[in-house]
């Protein structure tokens, strides 16, 4: 555990012996705070350059967007946690060569956007707000939390006739309980963050949907969906890949890779090709073996 997650912990954790909500409410903004900010890599900026830059407005905050090509079909990329639309440059270029036109965000918090913070009702926007500028996208493939964040706007409208997640997060209640025990915080404190979560992030959902899962939109959600993940992934751990997989059963290919981990996996070049060739020609169409 890093002194930089312990120390917060610690504070929250004193906090909440004597003021429960003040301490609940200090979580939940840390919560949606990333302690990093990716900048572009040099191999990156050139892309950027390229770029048509545009921008999603937000309470006090705003995203920035990216756009490439001017192909007729349309594929939307949605990066993780403490990255940047530039991560998945890989993507880019590959879709770009198949005749796609390519868009992405920075997220507010993260890359060139601005604000500290983020939440899944923030990629929520961008998403809606990305999908009426260019209606229904042909593809969609997303990243860590990105896979969260995508099918919480597409349970809320937004469409996308194939879909592809890589070392994704299927369900929210990881995500706090991973940040839980990387602060080591009381149980008490974290049935507080959980309270604020449902009442802040979820509160149209029920008691037993709520935080909010990928696995629970398998119904509202029709499109066939590919699963990337690594088997050696720390982060976000394979049985994410495979709960999201089963949740959707016929519908979806579940790939699990080894030796890539979370981040790696996104430029690896078998990765990247089964990903827009699923784009391209739905399933079936991936080389990559099937677990």
């Amino acid at each position: 555990m890093k002194l930089s997650e312990t120390v917060p912990g610690v504070a929250l954790n004193t906090l909440s012996r004597v003021a429960g909500r003040p301490a609940g409410a200090a979580a939940f903004a840390l919560f949606h705070m990333p302690l990093a900010r990716s900048t572009a890599r040099p191999a990156e900026r050139e892309l950027i350059e390229r770029a048509h830059v545009g921008r999603v407005e937000l309470e006090g905050k705003h995203a920035v967007t990216y756009e490439w090509g001017e192909g007729a079909r349309t594929v939307l990329l949605v990066h993780g946690w403490q990255s940047r639309g530039s991560r998945l440059s890989e993507l880019v270029t590959a879709f770009l060569d198949r005749g796609y036109r390519v868009v992405a965000f920075d997220a507010p918090g993260h890359g060139a956007a601005s604000g500290r913070s983020a939440t899944i009702l923030d990629y929520r926007t961008v998403l809606t707000t990305l999908h009426e500028r260019y209606g229904a996208f042909d593809g969609l493939v997303a990243h860590s939390l990105g896979t969260l964040a995508s099918f919480f706007a597409l349970r809320h409208g937004v469409k996308a006739e194939r879909i592809v997640t890589v070392s994704g997060v299927c369900d929210f209640d990881y995500l706090v309980d991973e940040f839980a025990s990387a602060l080591g915080l009381r149980p008490r404190l974290k049935a507080e963050l959980h309270r604020r979560i449902a009442r802040d992030l979820f509160p149209g959902l029920p008691a037993d949907r709520s935080p909010f899962s990928a696995a629970h939109t398998a119904e509202e959600v029709d499109a066939p969906l590919l699963v990337i993940h690594d088997a050696d992934d720390t982060r976000i751990g394979v049985e994410q890949g495979r709960r999201l997989s089963g949740a959707f059963g016929e519908r979806a290919r579940l790939v699990v890779t080894s030796g890539l981990g979370h981040r790696r996996i996104l430029g690896d070049p078998e990765v990247v090709r089964a990903a827009v060739d699923f784009v391209e020609h739905g399933p079936g169409a991936s080389h990559l073996p099937q677990h």
